[in-house]
């Protein structure tokens, strides 16, 4: 793991954000972190392989309701998409634009992973948050396991612990605007995202999760309509599949972060431990998934926000950018893991019979 690379080369120093911009980097050869050289992309993409994008929307259309899915090839820039530039929920694949900044705080020497931080009672958050359990007088942790709870584990109260790290929520739409990343937004902490979700406003007792939906229930049903309704049709951590696949395809070229940081990032992705059956359930032997999943409130019969994005690498080291999403849905989890994983055979497929050492990368811009 590249931890040890990261873990001594940053200590904290100057203000908290001070007042330095990235400007806008000029076309250059970008490197992988660990792989081949890549150049920058132009502006001009090569089209979608049509027989992916027909498969991709026989797949979105079996489905029975509304999803978006998109499939970019990390080397050459294509994008194969399915309502890919509507905008769905994010809930936890969020947390990919807060550990983004956090390791842009580290690049800048403004936080470093060694750093220790305590949490207390009133740094709980809500639904799952597996640290919550261990924090009673005071828990000292360090940012990088605050980074392996909130990208392995998922966990919230990891999330809403580095976004105050790092400055809060607006630091990270700062981050999200100066990397220019279109698309994708953070919302805000997951507790204030999900009281808000439910009909609710933040309390620091809802950071016992059963204090919390003892309070959630006893809401009026058409309460909580109304703040679901609200939610849907413009979700704070809405993003776009297209988004999402571009910022990991420049994520993955290393545009976004420095070598190691991109590294740590990449290592953790790959060890998450959630969504087994979703797009992970699709691989067949010889291929890698680094990803991040969401998973919605349900409500009446439905589940919110039923995500998983990634980057899928095959056996000769060829990636793809990978998000699959789900608004709203009464489909059975069974048929959600079989759209995922649908979605990952498709790509495999494509690989095996056209992608295959059959793309170069495009020619370097400017």
């Amino acid at each position: 793991m590249a931890t040890g690379l990261v873990l001594g080369v940053c200590a904290f120093a100057g203000g908290w954000w001070g007042a330095a911009r990235m400007a806008p980097r000029a076309a250059e050869t970008i490197t992988y972190t660990k792989g081949d050289i890549v150049p920058a992309m132009q502006a001009q993409r090569p089209p979608a392989p049509a027989d992916l994008q027909t498969t991709l929307a026989r797949i979105a259309s079996g489905y029975g309701e509304p999803v978006g899915i998109s499939v970019s090839d990390v080397a050459s820039g294509w994008t194969a998409a399915v309502d890919g530039d509507q905008t769905f929920p994010q809930q936890s694949v969020s947390k990919l634009w807060v550990a983004l900044t956090v390791m842009q705080a580290v690049d800048q020497q403004r936080l470093a992973l060694d750093q220790t931080v305590t949490m207390h009672q009133e740094d709980r958050s809500v639904f799952y948050q597996p640290l919550a359990s261990r924090i009673r007088s005071g828990l000292a942790i360090s940012v990088a396991d605050l980074m392996r709870h909130a990208l392995i584990e998922s966990d919230n109260s990891a999330n809403d612990m580095l976004i105050r790290e790092v400055g809060g929520a607006d630091a990270v739409a700062r981050l999200i605007a100066q990397k220019r990343l279109i698309g994708v937004a953070v919302g805000g902490t997951e507790r204030d995202v999900q009281t808000r979700t439910a009909g609710l406003t933040w309390r620091p007792e809802y950071g016992q999760t059963w204090i919390f939906k003892q309070a959630r229930a006893q809401l009026p049903d058409a309460v909580r309509d109304q703040a679901l309704a609200d939610y849907l049709a413009n979700p704070p951590d809405g993003a776009t599949p297209n988004g999402i696949t571009t910022a990991l395809s420049e994520l993955k070229r290393g545009q976004l972060l420095s070598p190691a940081s991109t590294d740590f990032m990449l290592e953790l992705m790959g060890e998450a431990r959630t969504g087994v059956m979703r797009l992970h359930a699709g691989l067949e032997p010889g291929w890698s998934l680094a990803h991040k999943t969401g998973t919605g409130p349900d409500w009446r019969g439905a589940s919110v926000g039923i995500n998983d994005v990634g980057l899928l690498t095959a056996p000769d080291g060829h990636t793809y950018a990978v998000a699959v999403m789900v608004r709203q849905t009464k489909q059975s989890p069974s048929a959600r893991h079989r759209l995922m994983a649908g979605v990952a055979r498709a790509v495999e497929s494509y690989w095996a019979t056209e992608g295959r050492g059959s793309e170069s990368p495009p020619q370097i811009a400017g």
